[in-house]
């Protein structure tokens, strides 16, 4: 009885202590992981935001390059990292939602392995030809490709990447048979639209904003909800009839699965206030992209809209990886 009694105090008192701390975070710098080499729009987005959400969080935000595979190496390496919060990694629309999908997989499930933090930026693709083209809209460009199937070619960045899938959304949406030429990268792919080598093809805005200014490459379309900024003048697909066709190139913040959900919340919170800044905002406008800044919740369903989307492209078109 006596040792009962005793026992059941000590269990009182126990309930009764405060429960040890939780170490606050951050209290060590924190890795950035861009998937690819420097100079790059993720690189130049990661760089951007570190400082701003260096403030924010009281400790280093590191910027860590380790390219390879496309994007695919870095976002490994995120994905089997402590999930501590102190490894995460901005990823492309090509390592987050198209190479998973395409023959030769990833590593990783971008929807299993890894927790969505924000979209960081949107890359409009324009749909461009060579100004000594004669087309001057979509629906010319159409006409001349039914009339002549098989005739025109469209260039890409590379087999399966998003030129490439853009322009398979375009030809299934239009009913028109052009040629895919794949160029490894977007330097020659603008150099092949110059040179009139292919007669169509889509890219990354900041690719294409030079050559659209000074005349040499006629944007005709862009697959983005609305109009651009930049190309107040340029209708957008679904203005022209052809809403099927909305491709953009993004770049997003993704941490490993099974972070503790306080540490994603201050990761997040960091993130798109960074989004939101001023100074933020006006370096992204001046590459040509649109910031970000979403919820998790909005970002992990745009993710899993976009792995479904590519997914029934690559299907669709029996697309296969360079």
């Amino acid at each position: 009885m006596v040792r009962g009694g005793l026992l059941g105090a000590l269990l009182i008192l126990a309930g009764a202590l405060p429960a040890p701390a939780q170490e606050a975070y951050p209290t060590r710098p924190i890795r950035l992981i861009v998937p690819f080499a420097p100079g790059g729009p993720s690189d130049i987005v990661a760089r951007i935001l570190a400082p701003k959400m260096t403030a924010t969080l009281g400790q280093p935000i590191v910027v860590e390059n380790r390219a390879g595979a496309g994007g695919v190496t870095g976002i490994d390496v995120a994905a089997k990292a402590a999930p501590d919060g102190y490894t995460f990694a901005i990823g492309s629309a090509g390592g987050l939602a198209v190479a998973p999908r395409l023959d030769r997989g990833t590593p990783y499930d971008p929807l299993r392995d890894l927790a969505p933090l924000t979209l960081a930026m949107l890359v409009p693709e324009p749909l461009v030809v060579p100004a000594a083209m004669p087309f001057r809209s979509v629906q010319e460009l159409v006409a001349a490709a039914r009339a002549q199937p098989g005739r025109l070619n469209y260039g890409s960045s590379g087999s399966g990447s998003m030129p490439h899938l853009a322009g398979e959304q375009l030809r299934a949406a239009a009913g028109i048979d052009v040629t895919h030429i794949s160029y490894r990268g977007g330097a020659p792919l603008a150099t092949a639209l110059l040179q009139n080598e292919v007669q169509l093809g889509f890219a990354d805005l900041p690719i294409l904003l030079p050559y659209l200014r000074a005349g040499s490459l006629r944007a005709l379309a862009v697959g983005t909800e609305r109009r651009l900024p930049w190309l107040p003048d340029v209708p957008t697909m679904a203005e022209v009839g052809l809403p099927a066709v909305d491709a953009n190139n993004w770049h997003g913040l993704v941490a490993p699965a099974r972070v503790p959900e306080p540490i994603l919340v201050a990761l997040h919170r960091a993130a798109a206030g960074a989004l939101r800044d001023p100074e933020v905002v006006r370096l992204l406008n001046e590459q040509g992209a649109i910031p970000g800044g979403n919820s998790r919740e909005e970002f992990g369903a745009f993710l899993r809209s976009e792995n479904e989307k590519w997914g029934e492209v690559i299907r669709r078109g029996n697309i296969r990886a360079d």
